[in-house]
């Protein structure tokens, strides 16, 4: 690898080498065979690794050209760890750890605790007991979640580890916090920043703010005015770290609404073509987001190719 201090690329290759004495015949018995979320720790004696999601600079171009199939990896152990790596089919930051949000060793975060807890405590009695039935451990997360107090869940929703600082308004000449007033912070911005030019609304009550509207608002593509109604074919990838978008890209789609976001970022919300849950989501407000640069405008007029390239 090219770089001041001579970095080596490693290859590391998992195989399942299963030979079962009879073919399986059903799913559940190719599962009892097969590597199912296989992780790799890998440790490096007298040397250290290099974080593949936040690379030094003169090592982000070659750090890019690695390949991971079906696999994640990330820097574990403590945050100055260097010389351990996690590689796991789960997209992760470098060094994770359970949230201190969570009730126990359950899942592996806040926002999964939260929704496989609700999945759990929706089960039926009788596939409760089947649960337990299964071993000791299963038993143990079905009993703490049974008796888990409402205030502990709550813990498990909205939980915000950073914020970006957004500058305030530009005090008066000589008020607290001005320019070499008592209580400077230093400098605040340049007054003729459109963000201090915005109304005063509540940003959490879409009706405070007439300037917004998501259904009528438009976005510019390639030139192309997108707003709801708009053909649009999804390509994500540039933005976005989710698996399942591989599944959606090439695949056309309508535009439902255009948003903007308290940070000022846009997203287009998007219904597959030819999904048949469509309907059904677009009556619940539940759609697919992207950001203007994963989308790409149709013509209307094309032929439309079945909701896939061709």
């Amino acid at each position: 690898m090219a770089g001041p201090y001579r970095a080596l690329r490693l290859r590391v290759r998992v195989e399942n080498r299963t030979a079962p004495a009879d073919p399986p015949r059903t799913r559940d018995q190719a599962l009892r065979h097969s590597l199912i979320a296989a992780h790799m720790l890998i440790a490096v004696s007298g040397g250290t690794f290099l974080s593949q999601t936040d690379p030094p600079e003169w090592a982000a171009a070659e750090t890019a050209a690695c390949v991971n199939i079906g696999t994640w990896p990330v820097l574990a152990g403590p945050a100055d760890c260097r010389d351990l790596m996690l590689s796991s089919p789960v997209i992760l930051y470098d060094h994770p750890e359970v949230a201190a949000e969570s009730a126990g060793d359950l899942f592996d975060a806040t926002e999964i605790d939260e929704i496989l807890t609700l999945r759990t405590l929706a089960l039926t009695d009788a596939e409760k007991r089947e649960a337990r039935a299964t071993d000791p451990r299963a038993a143990e997360i079905m009993d703490r979640l049974d008796t888990m107090p409402p205030e502990m869940l709550e813990r498990m929703h909205g939980a915000i580890r950073y914020l970006r600082s957004v500058p305030g308004p530009r005090p008066e000449p000589g008020a607290v916090g001005s320019p070499g007033a008592p209580g400077d912070f230093g400098e605040l911005g340049d007054p003729a920043d459109p963000v201090f030019s915005r109304p005063q609304v509540p940003w959490w009550d879409p009706g405070a703010d007439a300037s917004v509207s998501p259904e009528t608002d438009h976005v510019v593509i390639a030139g192309v005015r997108v707003a709801r109604g708009s053909k649009v074919r999804m390509r994500p990838g540039s933005r976005r770290a989710d698996a399942q978008d591989l599944f959606l890209a090439g695949r056309t789609a309508v535009v439902e609404a255009v948003l903007h976001d308290v940070d000022g970022q846009v997203h287009v919300a998007v219904s597959p073509d030819h999904d048949p849950v469509a309907e059904l989501q677009r009556s619940h407000g539940r759609f697919l987001y992207f950001a203007p640069d994963e989308i790409e405008p149709v013509d209307p007029k094309a032929p439309d190719p079945g909701g896939r390239e061709t």
